[in-house]
């Protein structure tokens, strides 16, 4: 097996027992990025000079024989809406295409405590506002399995990356399904983590109430590994739980006999694909022979989601985009005679059709006169929302729901029809609006050899069990062992 094609911790033990290098390694994968990425358009910007000099800093760590951490000397990526200190930070947009942060996301600074070596950061929808990375400033990623489709959106530059064996793992951020969508759709692993488990200081604000880092992997245990090192709280971000945590691989290899695990019959609608069905129902088969029940349950408010996020995560986009205004920082259009045609220059120039649209709607439901009629009553919708999964978690351990409607669709296919793509979310989006956490790992393929994904979602902070369960099923698979 090459180097670019293991896990984290397969190659924690190799760089631990010195059979190979951090340079050795990181020089793997940047050729690697040199022979792919120009056809997958995973990077928006690779840091090859940068990743030497960490990997070459790990490298003396271990020579002096120092307990290492597991992700010293680890080649990693990182979505472009995280903060980067002294590298550019461009959410793939035009108005931040020179913006250079002064710090690091909290995220960040703790894989710099760990020794990690940073590849380069990866595409994406502009602000995170998209389920296809066709939104892209820069230009659309191509999916690892066909590359014609879509990876999903909007971190799918990071699971592209981890799917074209361009990164061992990678950072993306799930405001909508923005982690869990496209690695279904690239056959890798994604976890979006409980609100405020992983400090968002840093992170590039689109919907401040929705917005979650978390890990893109390739299989749940270096999930579970990546999780240990970013989680925990921080005084900088208001929203940061005060939680304590566990050791999210402590339950991975136990037993899961006794879980019970609830079917939302909404979940598998009319509109599911058959062949998405049947890998949910081969997943069920699978956890009831290692002694999970199951049952059918009900969140009567689902149908409501989609309406409900578009409201709220529009209201917020439009408050924080903002402040990109094209006076202290990002792109200033030149033409201008004055202040406000300034203003309006920098940002119609500045900002993509999908960001433009999100504003505007989100402008529109704050506005007076529309505040009461559509934001107030998505805030009380979400509220239902959220006591439909208290309702059910007060009995459940566990929800299992497929991912992905059907498998990723092809380029330029959902363009030109918004309300069709946003579709693309309705899996997901309940997790973010509940603050829940939730994971897709790869449940099949379609017989076009397109990847497949299951959802397991849990109540606030059950990330252990999540991940127990999730990777009990990884052990009777191989479909996480399979490559494009």
């Amino acid at each position: 097996m090459e180097l670019y094609q293991q896990t984290i911790h397969q190659l924690h033990s190799l760089l631990k027992s010195k059979k190979i290098s951090s340079v050795e390694l990181t020089k793997a994968f940047l050729q690697r990025i040199s022979e792919q990425d120009s056809r997958i358009g995973a990077y928006i910007s690779v840091t090859g000079d940068t990743a030497l000099h960490q990997a070459a800093q790990a490298d003396k760590l271990i020579a002096h024989g120092n307990d290492i951490s597991i992700l010293t000397g680890i080649p990693l990526a990182i979505k472009d809406n995280m903060c980067t200190k002294g590298l550019k930070t461009t959410c793939a947009s035009r108005i931040l295409g020179d913006f250079t942060p002064p710090y690091d996301a909290t995220a960040i600074e703790k894989l710099k405590q760990q020794h990690y070596v940073l590849l380069g950061k990866t595409n994406m929808d502009e602000f995170a506002m998209g389920s296809s990375t066709e939104n892209s400033g820069v230009r659309p990623t191509h999916n690892p399995w066909d590359l014609n489709r879509v990876p999903g959106g909007s971190s799918g530059g990071s699971a592209a990356a981890v799917a074209s064996q361009q990164a061992v793992a990678a950072l993306g951020s799930d405001t909508g399904g923005s982690i869990r969508q496209p690695a279904a759709c690239c056959g890798v692993v994604g976890l979006k983590p409980t609100y405020g488990l992983i400090s968002r200081y840093g992170l590039v604000a689109f919907a401040s109430s929705l917005d979650q880092i978390g890990p893109i992997t390739r299989d749940v245990r270096d999930a579970a590994l990546l999780l240990n090192v970013i989680a925990g709280h921080d005084h900088r971000d208001s929203t940061s739980a005060p939680q304590s945590l566990p050791d999210f691989t402590a339950k991975l290899g136990k037993p899961i006999e006794g879980l019970k695990i609830g079917l939302p019959r909404e979940y598998f609608s009319a509109g599911l694909g058959q062949e998405v069905a049947a890998g949910i129902d081969n997943a069920r088969n699978i956890l009831e022979k290692l002694g999970a029940s199951f049952a059918e349950v009900s969140l009567p408010h689902t149908e409501y989601g989609i309406a409900t996020y578009y409201i709220l995560a529009t209201a917020e986009a439009s408050s924080n985009l903002a402040r990109y205004d094209g006076v202290k920082y990002g792109y200033r259009h030149q033409d201008y005679d004055n202040l406000l045609q300034m203003y309006e220059n920098s940002r119609a120039a500045g900002f993509g059709d999908e960001v433009k649209r999100r504003i505007m709607l989100g402008t529109y439901v704050l506005s007076s006169g529309y505040y009461d009629a559509y934001y107030l009553k998505a805030q009380k919708v979400r509220s239902l929302i959220i006591r439909d999964f208290e309702e059910l978690f007060a009995e459940y351990d566990l929800l299992l729901t497929p991912t992905i409607p059907a498998p990723a669709f092809k380029l330029g296919e959902r363009t030109a029809d918004p309300l069709t793509m946003y579709l693309s979310d309705i899996f997901t989006i309940s997790a973010n609006l509940a603050g829940l956490p939730a994971i897709s790992v790869p449940s099949g393929f379609s017989s076009s050899k397109l990847p497949l994904g299951l959802q397991l979602m849990g109540p606030p902070f059950s990330e252990t069990k999540i991940l127990q369960v999730a990777h009990a099923f990884e052990q009777e698979t191989d479909y996480h062992l399979q490559h494009p």
